[in-house]
């Protein structure tokens, strides 16, 4: 109270004040403490906290989420997202843990609403004899449906139609109704400040036999401007399969409408190579200033983890990375009809992209794959689930059950893909000043996003010249972090004194509800003079008082996951880990990316979960324990002429 009384006096000449008088100007106030305002956070003009969404969910609308038996919309996914509780589309309530902040559904243009059409036995499937008998292998069930659906997606991979009735096309009637539909109720999910729905698609792509190209299509904008153009489809003669042609609708879309929009290429690991071409794209058009221009332009960000795997990196092309082999899926193409081979892996993963980039960079004088790093679930069951414990699948078909595990989840020939083998995975966090389509957009515009395989865990990186030590020990470390350096996803400045090492600031706080952490890591690739590249991982900060060996390697963190009973404890790991590095390796000479990433100790997997609960055998080729990871966007670092 002393102090209160004494700093009333202090005040009293500069404004004084009596019961009988109002209140002083906030203005006048202010006038008489020139300079900056002693709160902080007062002015603030940078975000500080993390967004959490999904930019890739699929609802009834897809054609093959309808398929396999979702029966829930746009509606339900959204009201799902808000943290409702809801029934799936097996009769299962569920419910997150935590609200999402924002939400892309992402149905497939191609055949848009056709399951609509087969569960409604409208007359103009049940009249195509092809189409009769898709609907009654639908309306069968069980793997029936799932044969009738696995028919179809193999069709679709293969650019080629069952049959005309079973194709919904662009400029007919239940295409534009369908699309009006999903507009609507984005818009209706539209909370600014609380809740952010995006009107968006996926573009299909595939590249005969079953080459996976897909793109997440995002808009910035409102109904009124989405509704002026249809989405883009693959499927000749009114779509392409060619990225060339899907920006050429971006660049029709913004000048028709005055609008904005970005594609998001999805996890590459199904496209045998052809996602991140080094020398000519799929159909052998080599890759020209036009190419790596309009991609770096159109194509801000890449979905590095999800249901269908992860695609950080592979233990081919990193092989000293003891962590490199997270949830691996390297059987083949989206249909099974191309076993996959290492030298497609390059192609795939968004590390090796990254690399790539460098080259492509040096040769055309644009850098195509210069993308910031998301993760999302592409689930197509409706529900945004990431987390192990509350994980539903790729598709209704593979919802909780006690069979789930060893259940195939598609079937291609004598290929077959078990319900284990999905991923809980992943996230999309994104740096934004307020919850709104503006404000998340732009994030992705500028990169400042980052991914995770499901877990919430916050995580700042800065880069820049002249970071000391001293800088993390400050508690809000944004404010130097914006300060004296860049975040994720931008270009290192140039630095002021020549030959000088860049320094990196790195925070990260786990998850309230997850595990603690393991360890930060910042990886950098680097070009070399003869236009090679190179890769090499640094544990920068860690937790407990482990050394490196001679290898410069921490050991493992310990494992206390109990297989028997689906638990753990957090008595190893740390719940928040910071450090400010500097690049021991450093050569002014060369072009270089860093990115930080972030490991949880080992928890149970989804599959341990599931075991536990239902009482059956958890599969012997199955993991029962996962590390949680973050993957942050990179920072570039650009030697001047």
């Amino acid at each position: 109270m002393k102090k209160l009384f004494a700093i009333a006096l202090l005040l009293a000449p500069l404004s004084p004040v009596t019961a009988q008088e109002p209140p002083p100007d906030p203005a006048t106030l202010s006038k008489a403490f020139p300079g900056e305002s002693y709160s902080p956070y007062a002015s603030r003009s940078f975000p500080t906290f993390p967004l959490w969404g999904d930019t890739h969910l699929h609802t009834s609308t897809s054609f093959d989420a309808g398929a396999f038996g979702n029966r829930l919309d746009a509606q339900a996914a959204y009201r799902f997202a808000k943290g409702e509780e809801i029934i799936s589309s097996t009769g299962v309530p569920v419910k997150l843990s935590r609200p999402l902040d924002w939400l892309v559904v992402a149905d497939h243009s191609d055949n848009m609403g056709l399951f609509d059409l087969i569960y409604a036995k409208d007359r103009s499937i049940t009249s195509d004899p092809d189409g009769k008998r898709i609907a009654e292998m639908v309306a069968a069930g069980g793997q029936t449906a799932v044969q009738a659906t696995v028919e179809l997606i193999d069709a679709f991979a293969r650019q080629e139609a069952i049959s005309p009735a079973l194709a919904v096309e662009p400029g007919t009637k239940l295409f534009r109704t369908v699309w009006d539909r999903q507009i609507a109720a984005a818009e209706a999910a539209y909370e600014p400040g609380r809740f952010t729905s995006f009107i968006g698609y996926e573009w299909t792509s595939q590249i005969a036999p079953g080459d996976n190209m897909h793109r997440v299509v995002i808009s910035r904008d409102a109904g009124d401007r989405a509704k002026m153009l249809a989405p883009f489809t693959t499927l000749p003669p009114a779509g392409s399969p060619d990225p060339r042609d899907l920006w050429d609708w971006m660049a029709l879309y913004e000048e028709t409408t005055s609008g904005d929009v970005l594609a998001l290429a999805h996890n590459g690991n199904l496209s045998n190579g052809i996602m991140f071409p080094e020398e000519a794209q799929y159909n052998g058009r080599e890759l020209d200033l036009d190419y790596v221009t309009r991609r770096a332009l159109w194509e801000p960000m890449y979905e590095i983890t999800q249901i269908k795997g992860d695609g950080e990196t592979h233990p081919f092309l990193s092989p000293n990375d003891e962590f490199a082999d997270y949830e691996t899926w390297d059987k083949s193409n989206l249909n099974m009809t191309v076993p996959k081979t290492d030298d497609m892996l390059a192609g795939e993963y968004a590390r090796s992209a990254l690399r790539i980039g460098l080259q492509l960079e040096d040769r055309l004088g644009v850098n195509p794959y210069k993308f910031g790093i998301v993760g999302s679930t592409d689930s197509h069951t409706s529900l945004a689930t990431a987390q192990e414990d509350n994980f539903f699948g790729k598709h209704s078909g593979s919802e909780p059950n006690a069979e789930r595990l060893e259940h195939v989840v598609a079937q291609f020939g004598d290929q077959a893909l078990l319900g284990w083998e999905q991923v809980a995975s992943g996230l999309a966090a994104v740096w934004a000043a307020e919850n709104t389509r503006e404000s998340i957009f732009d994030a992705m515009e500028r990169k400042e996003v980052y991914a995770t395989t499901g877990s919430r865990i916050l995580v700042r990186f800065f880069g820049g010249w002249d970071f000391t030590a001293e800088d993390i020990n400050n508690r809000n470390p944004a404010f130097l972090g914006y300060e004296k350096g860049v975040p994720m996803g931008a270009d290192l400045a140039v630095p002021t004194v020549g030959g000088q090492a860049p320094s990196f600031m790195v925070f990260a706080l786990k998850d309230p509800i997850g595990g603690n952490l393991d360890r930060i890591q910042i990886v950098k690739g680097w070009l070399n003079a003869d236009g090679t590249t190179d890769e090499q991982v640094y544990d920068v900060v860690w937790s407990g008082d482990r050394q490196p060996g001679s290898d410069g390697k921490v050991p493992p963190v310990g494992n206390t996951v109990d297989a028997e009973r689906a638990t753990y404890t957090n008595s190893i790991g740390v719940p928040e880990l910071a450090t400010v590095w500097t690049d021991p390796d450093f050569d002014p000479s060369q072009k270089a990316f860093y990115y930080a990433r972030v490991i949880e100790i080992p928890t149970p997997r989804w599959s341990l979960y599931d075991a536990f609960r239902y009482g059956v055998e958890h599969p012997a080729e199955a993991p029962t324990w996962t590390q949680e990871r973050a993957y942050t966007s990179p920072i570039w670092y650009t030697p001047t002429m």
